[in-house]
């Protein structure tokens, strides 16, 4: 009857319209009401609520951000946009809550002196790796291989990966190796490709003639950020991520 009221908790512009056509009753939790009751006449735009955009916790696009300024990224928003992949609200506030935590600072709120610089690499590299750390497990394929020279094997690989157009980036004990030679050999590589499930894990794997087995020694990965696949950089054949990544999964690897 005339004095229902359809209640919701918002109603779009268009619902708005169509129920005061069809001469409804109406109200939202915005406060917005079109009703007529009898001698009762209710008309109110509403006032939406504010969603808080803010970022209150290492998120992926932060350590995304962060790897970009510790890899030398201007820390602008267009810098660290363009470093990342990432949109520009989501590199202005992983901006903003890299100031809050004091790892960054800039020397204006607005023109060519508000870029964000850092002001304590160490700090913030801390506080990055502890951050990758606490990120919850992602998928992963473990594969078989044969390969005497496990860095040799993974070129080859590369080069299979280059022919399909399919980013890929070592990282772990495999990227230090090559990084900084320090060990005399590897044994295992962990390789972050371009692949968001675990199937299109296997198919890259099927792709290559690699046997998923468990325990297996070469270890794919999907990227974990947008950074890691832009400041990739290919050292010896290899396409090395960038070291931030690199020094936080070595930790994770248990490696000193």
């Amino acid at each position: 009857g005339e004095d229902v009221v359809l209640v919701a908790r918002h109603m779009s512009p268009g619902a708005r319209k169509a129920l005061s056509e069809g001469g409804l009753n109406w109200a939202d939790e915005s406060g917005a009401a079109e009703i007529s009751i009898g001698p009762i006449v209710i008309s109110r735009t509403g006032s939406p609520k504010k969603v808080d955009k803010t970022i209150k916790r290492w998120s992926p696009a932060v350590i995304s951000v962060a790897e970009a300024l510790l890899c030398g990224t201007h820390g602008t928003q267009s810098a660290t946009q363009a470093a990342t992949g990432l949109s520009a609200g989501s590199c202005t506030n992983a901006l903003h809550f890299l100031s809050e935590q004091t790892l960054v600072e800039s020397k204006a709120k607005r023109g060519p002196a508000s870029a964000r610089y850092v002001t304590n690499p160490r700090a913030l590299l801390t506080a990055y790796a502890e951050a990758v750390a606490g990120q919850p497990p992602g998928i992963e394929l473990q594969a078989g291989v044969t390969w005497q020279d496990m860095l040799s094997g993974m070129a080859e690989l590369g080069r299979h990966f280059d022919s399909g157009e399919i980013g890929w980036a070592v990282t772990g004990t495999a990227a230090a190796a090559v990084i900084a030679p320090y060990l005399s050999s590897v044994a295992r590589v962990t390789v972050y490709v371009d692949a968001q499930s675990i199937a299109e894990l296997q198919a890259l794997a099927s792709s290559a003639k690699l046997r998923p087995i468990q325990d297996g020694r070469l270890m794919l990965k999907p990227f974990p950020t947008g950074a890691v696949q832009h400041l990739s950089n290919v050292i010896d054949g290899l396409h090395i991520a960038p070291w931030p990544r690199v020094y936080a999964d070595l930790l994770g690897e248990g490696v000193r």
